[in-house]
């Protein structure tokens, strides 16, 4: 009986510790925007098959954004964090999979990424896919090169194509597996009239959806070498 209360009472102070690392498979079960926030037509999104909607509600008295999902007779919140702006979707083709290209700032925006899970849409990462894609490119060898980190305008957006895999680039990968990624930044550099230069130019890695690493393909050689350019 001792070891049986042991186990129990670590198993007990553990499971706190598993919740905070671990992204949820249940979306928000509230019942509806809360009051004061009214829906935004112009930004409704939906899936290509027309199965699932976006609805996008702002509150005007403090410019706050929410994202609703309807998707088989339910309504849930997407996220939990508010936005500061509305935001543009993307669906995989096998619609597992969603993209929410969030803007963050003047010239800023970033990238969500989510699952479909058996209750709906949940966050497939812990942190943003932007910043994933950033702290990526930081442990790349290119990033050496790069004249000052970005200081503003920093933007991770998503390649165009997530419709058809990417044909338009000449590969021929698997559907549904793969997303792509570009980064750019500006800073301000001592000695350059302006002062302000693009510092990344447009760099690109690939995430795949399966393993959740981030990789970059030789295709992209060129681009990227150039993408640390100073413009």
């Amino acid at each position: 009986m001792p070891r049986l209360r042991v186990l129990l009472l670590t198993l007990a102070l553990a499971a706190p510790a598993l919740a905070q690392t671990a992204p949820t498979d249940r979306p928000s079960t509230a019942a509806g925007p809360p009051a004061g926030y009214t829906i935004d037509p112009e930004f409704t999104a939906k899936s290509p098959d027309g199965a699932i909607t976006i609805e996008q509600y702002e509150n005007k008295a403090d410019y706050k954004w929410q994202f609703w999902v309807r998707r088989e007779g339910t309504f849930t919140l997407l996220d939990p964090e508010l936005a500061d702006y509305p935001a543009g979707f993307r669906f995989t083709n096998d619609l597992k999979w969603l993209v929410r290209m969030q803007k963050t700032g003047s010239g800023e925006s970033t990238l969500y990424l989510y699952r479909l899970g058996p209750q709906g849409f949940v966050p497939a990462t812990r942190k943003p896919l932007g910043d994933l894609a950033w702290a990526y490119f930081k442990s790349r060898p290119e990033w050496r090169k790069v004249k000052k980190a970005p200081e503003y305008h920093i933007t991770a957006t998503l390649v165009k194509g997530i419709d058809d895999n990417y044909r338009w680039l000449g590969v021929d990968w698997p559907a549904n597996r793969y997303l792509l990624v570009t980064l750019s930044g500006d800073a301000d550099v001592k000695g350059r009239k302006p002062m302000q230069t693009g510092v990344v130019n447009g760099w690109r890695c690939r995430y795949d959806l399966q393993t959740g690493k981030f990789d970059e393909p030789a295709l992209f050689s060129q681009n990227n070498a150039e993408a640390v350019v100073p413009r």
